[in-house]
């Protein structure tokens, strides 16, 4: 029952990801989630977002940014990066993640998803049929409605990190 949240990958940060792996093995397109996978809630881009976004697009990759934040979150965000975007994408329904993929051309097998939450993210991207990488949220200070989901997200990471490391439950 748990298994539909689990990520394929959990890493502790976007910027630790190996990315040349990724393309190695034939991915071409990343969506991403931006509050707490990409830069803390709410901060504009950062110099250090950017420059992962320029490398990535130098690699060969295209990049989407799908939210459930409103346009003028999103917008700017999205022009700092220089990447299309879809917002209010309605995360975890397969929509936004479809909408991602298209505006990059890529399909379900090339196709990877990175976010901070499991309940939204990583499940929409696992219903979606995506490969998911589960990072670590940037900041501890969120909305309520995201705190309160943080508890159960960490029972489905206690069992998630029994089975991947082989331990039964």
């Amino acid at each position: 029952m748990l298994k539909k949240f689990y990520p394929t990958e959990y890493v502790d940060s976007v910027y630790e990801i190996d990315f040349e792996n990724l393309y190695e093995r034939g991915f071409r397109g990343i969506l991403f989630d931006i509050d707490n996978t990409l830069v803390p809630h709410d901060a504009p881009a950062q110099e250090r977002s950017i420059r992962l976004f320029e490398r990535l697009h130098g690699m060969g990759f295209s990049t989407c940014l799908i939210s459930n934040n409103k346009e003028p979150r999103v917008t700017p965000f999205a022009g700092a990066l220089q990447t299309p975007y879809v917002f209010k994408a309605g995360k975890p329904g397969r929509k936004g993640y479809r909408e991602g993929m298209e505006k990059m051309g890529t399909s379900l097998s090339r196709t990877l998803f990175v976010g901070d939450q499991l309940f939204t993210d990583v499940w929409g991207a696992n219903r979606t049929g995506l490969y998911s990488i589960l990072v670590k949220p940037m900041d501890p200070k969120e909305e309520i409605q995201i705190v309160l989901k943080r508890y159960p997200e960490k029972v489905v990471l206690y069992f998630y990190e029994r089975k991947k490391h082989g331990r039964s439950v």
